[in-house]
């Protein structure tokens, strides 16, 4: 054989070393590739920082928001980023655990952006102590695992078991923003309570518009129908927005709710195929299972200021056209993917309600199974009722009475003259088996009177005597106020809440009279204890009375032996309490209370207080609430 040349032999063995060299520097990067897939080393922000990026004010009430590069994807990739992947972040101080669902953000700055793609991944949370909270992620990736509840279903990906630290102080807000009260908790009785002041909470605000939410500002809001240009002129600098001036109208209307003293809005977050087709979270109506990252993030915007000003979020998540929209009305994959979006995105707000649908028609079984969801992944367990037919009350309510889960009522009434009846009924019934329900009064009938317009019904008579004070004085938890089809500025195109203005002051007025002067958490409806058969009377029997005179006039009140003085309260004007013909009571039996002073054909609402100085040995008639 002949042989090589030498100076040939050389260089061949040179290739040869530039071959393996080669070789070895692929392999070595493929290898780093994947260490890095599944070890998740992919540097945060420009610090390198596997662990998430903190933001938000550390405070306690108040939103901190963890941001976690993981994988480059999109709203429209395969696997889906909102169903094949499942982020759950833990916190936890000392016996304090909380595991919260997080969510795909796109690039982290969807909201100013309007991205629908990017590589980062977010959890909301809401400390409710001071002091060190810990936390770690599970991220982990496999067909519809969003739903499955499995710990170990998937495998681990990304920055799975990415961990760190962060420190909580005191809240610095200020009545009436919900972070400077805490969450709002349901405690087994027929009121909320504040858990960080542990004020008790009664609601009055805004039931329409049901679409709310679709406002032409935000992102793929395929309409123009609100865009609640009357309130421009509420909004003040310094207030939220986004794209640089975008929101200032709903912005503005929310701070003019607020400026009147109300304290809730109901919404719902999808009316697809129902009366406004024009509120979904989804990149499109028929897209259930991939959603909208930057008109969430708007949302969020929008829900964060309703924190600050002391509004409510009362949450409804269908209503009766599309309860059977998703899985034909069962708990499948779909309706979890739905409900957990919620829940990630917006379940940290202090001062929230779910509402599972509005005029539902889904089965005992099928709701049971809806509240258990919630029960099982909202991780602050907010309080959850549903909303049904006048007619199907009985229907509805009576099988979901003692479970757990279901914490009130959300009463539409036909007549609003069989209020302060219907709220009695539920409280009565709830408090039988033992698992007492707050009751609202959220929608009052006929469907297309409903709260008319000021310039159309300036004194609201029916809906304030028979709705506004009849739910109240029956250890109603309040009412929002729906608008009828037949007036302009309706439940489906209502543009400027100024068009009732008088309502809200109305309305103002009698919660100013509970908050102010009654400890109403520990008082009964005591209708009885009058003579008067239009009157309404709440009682801690014995010591404080307060009844409430819906066609003026006067009334007998019985009570136990001691003197008690008596003080009149105007529901038309507000204000101080005034006296009438007759100052105070003495001795036990009916006594009259005398006349109001002035107006004796007009409601009147009346304070009667035992003498302090007296110590009474009455008990009230009925447990406390």
């Amino acid at each position: 054989m002949k042989k090589m040349p030498r100076y040939k032999a050389k260089v061949f063995n040179k290739i040869q070393v530039l071959i393996l060299i080669g070789f070895l520097i692929l392999l070595t990067i493929y290898s780093c590739t994947q260490e890095t897939t599944r070890n998740s080393n992919i540097s945060i922000a420009n610090n390198h920082n596997v662990n998430g990026v903190i933001s938000g004010e550390l405070k306690q009430w108040h939103k901190i928001t963890i941001t976690f590069d993981g994988l480059n994807t999109s709203e429209n990739s395969n696997p889906n980023p909102f169903r094949d992947y499942r982020l759950n972040v833990t916190f936890s101080h000392g016996n304090h655990i909380y595991t919260v669902p997080g969510y795909y953000a796109a690039d982290g700055n969807a909201a100013e952006t309007s991205a629908d793609t990017g590589n980062k991944w977010q959890v909301n949370f809401m400390p409710d102590e001071v002091g060190e909270w810990n936390y770690v992620a599970s991220f982990r990736q496999g067909r519809w695992i969003a739903v499955n509840d499995n710990l170990e279903a998937g495998k681990a990906i990304a920055f799975d078991g990415a961990k760190g630290s962060f420190i909580v102080t005191e809240t610095d807000k200020n009545n009436p923003d919900f972070r400077s009260r805490g969450l709002l908790n349901y405690v087994g009785k027929h009121y909320l309570q504040f858990k960080g002041t542990g004020e008790y909470f009664l609601k009055g605000g805004a039931n329409s518009p049901e679409n709310f939410l679709a406002y032409y500002e935000f992102d793929n809001t395929q309409t123009d129908k609100h865009k609640y240009q009357p309130h421009e002129r509420d909004w003040k600098p310094g207030d939220s927005l986004w794209q640089e001036n975008k929101g200032k109208n709903i912005i503005g209307a929310l701070n003019y709710l607020s400026s009147k003293g109300m304290n809730v809005v109901y919404f719902l977050t999808m009316n697809v195929k129902g009366d406004g087709d024009d509120v979904f979270p989804w990149i499109s109506k028929n897209q259930r299972d991939r959603f909208d990252c930057s008109k969430l993030a708007q949302w969020e915007i929008v829900f964060s200021h309703m924190d600050k000003l002391g509004l409510m979020l009362h949450v409804v998540t269908q209503e009766t056209e599309n309860d059977q929209l998703l899985n034909w009305g069962r708990l499948g994959n779909l309706r979890q993917l739905y409900y957990r979006e919620l829940i990630a995105r917006f379940a940290h707000h202090p001062a929230l309600i779910w509402n599972l649908g509005e005029e539902n028609t889904n089965t005992t079984k099928q709701l049971k199974e809806f509240a258990n969801y919630f029960h099982n992944h909202d991780p602050y367990n907010h309080p959850l009722v549903v909303h049904t037919y006048p007619s199907e009350q009985e229907k509805v309510y009576q099988p979901l009475l003692g479970d757990e889960n279901f914490t009130g009522a959300s009463l539409q009434m036909k007549k609003v003259n069989k209020t302060h009846t219907q709220t009695q009924k539920w409280i009565d019934e709830s408090g039988k088996v033992g698992h007492k329900w707050f009751v609202g009064a959220d929608e009052f009938g006929p469907a297309q009177v409903g709260v008319k317009p000021d310039k159309n019904d300036y004194w609201h008579d029916d809906v304030r005597k028979e709705g506004l004070w009849g739910n109240l004085m029956a250890n109603g938890s309040g009412s929002e106020w729906y608008f009828g089809y037949k007036f302009p500025h309706n439940d489906l195109n209502c543009e400027d809440w100024r068009s009732r203005d008088h309502m809200w002051d109305l309305t103002r007025y009698a919660l100013e009279f509970f908050h102010n002067y009654l400890p109403f958490w520990e008082m009964t409806d005591n209708d009885e204890l009058v003579s008067n058969p239009d009157a309404y009377a709440l009682a801690k029997i014995g010591e404080i009375y307060a009844i409430y005179l819906k066609n003026g006039g006067s009334t007998e009140l019985e009570i136990p032996t001691g003197t008690y003085t008596i003080k009149w309260y105007n529901p038309r004007q507000g204000g101080k309490l005034e006296n009438g013909s007759v100052n105070s009571i003495t001795g036990s039996g009916l006594k009259s209370i005398g006349n109001p002073p002035s107006d004796n054909d007009k409601d009147w609402t009346v304070l009667i207080e035992r003498n302090k100085n007296q110590n009474s040995q009455a008990e009230t008639k009925k447990d406390l609430p």
